[in-house]
């Protein structure tokens, strides 16, 4: 299905005149609140409430201690971890590295994934234990069909989500369908992580699912894609972030609005900083 392309931000010659390229290091990077393109006087909360953080795939190329830091310095103060570096422990010294690197930076996790779920409900309960020791109220996750029925006792006795995470065409899930199947007579708490990008991947509007996942939407992984299925910075594809954003109002969505970048792993930083202008010129237009 196709989406209508929101025309918002600068293009990137204009963008990175304005700005320094290559600020991959921490100590060089500018706040964004000083980053080309940020609206001069703008509200104190360009996200209007949205918990606008970034899942650390982002920035896989670094260390956990660097991703909350860049974090940190993008003005963002949400962040969705993944195992690659920060993986589940039950550690106490681990856990309390953990938190500390978290308040060190100011920063709130949304969401842990994406995880994997199968019929072990042993393996299931360590993934629900870690989640309860680091405050997590959302597991992002590619559940098997048969680990569902052990899932509906793990959300009810833990009171965390699970967020059925879509991943491009030909995925276990990749399509609305395929969620909603997986969703429907289990426990409420069950419900989506809505991947804009890789549902336009797979030629799925992303607003209309939020629209039929309503408020089992407990996660947004953010980012864009081109017609030819690349993704891209946020406002140069399909996505039509205006209407996503108010997709998920009508659902009184509370969870972690997470921009994901995926493409120029080794300085993702200015892409980024570009997906976050674009990002609030559509929140500007609410």
């Amino acid at each position: 299905m196709t989406t209508k392309r929101f025309d918002g931000p600068l293009s990137r010659r204009s963008f990175l005149r304005a700005t320094t390229t290559g600020l991959a290091a921490t100590a060089l990077l500018k706040p964004l609140s000083l980053a080309a393109g940020a609206e001069s006087a703008r509200p104190s909360d360009p996200y209007k409430g949205f918990k606008m953080g970034v899942q650390l795939y982002s920035l896989r190329h670094y260390p956990l201690e660097q991703q909350m830091a860049l974090t940190h310095k993008l003005g963002l103060r949400y962040a969705e971890p993944y195992s690659g570096t920060m993986p589940a422990t039950a550690d106490p010294g681990k856990l309390q590295e953990y938190k500390k690197l978290l308040a060190d930076n100011t920063l709130t996790l949304t969401a842990y994934g994406v995880v994997p779920f199968t019929k072990d409900a042993n393996k299931n309960r360590q993934l629900f234990e870690f989640a309860k020791a680091m405050n997590i109220p959302t597991l992002s996750a590619d559940p098997t069909p048969d680990s569902l029925d052990s899932l509906d006792k793990l959300v009810e006795e833990y009171g965390i989500n699970i967020a059925i995470h879509n991943h491009g065409p030909g995925a276990r899930y990749d399509t609305i369908e395929s969620v909603l199947k997986a969703m429907k007579d289990h426990h409420h708490r069950i419900g989506a992580c809505v991947d804009t990008g890789h549902y336009l991947r797979s030629d799925v509007d992303p607003v209309e699912a939020v629209r039929q996942f309503g408020d089992r939407t407990y996660e947004v992984h953010v980012k864009d894609a081109t017609a030819n299925h690349q993704f891209t910075e946020v406002g140069k594809g399909r996505l039509n972030t205006v209407e996503l954003i108010r997709a998920l109002q009508k659902v009184n969505f509370t969870g972690g609005f997470a921009l994901e970048y995926e493409e120029h792993e080794q300085d993702p930083i200015p892409y980024m900083e570009e997906c976050l202008v674009g990002i609030r010129r559509a929140f500007a237009q609410i």
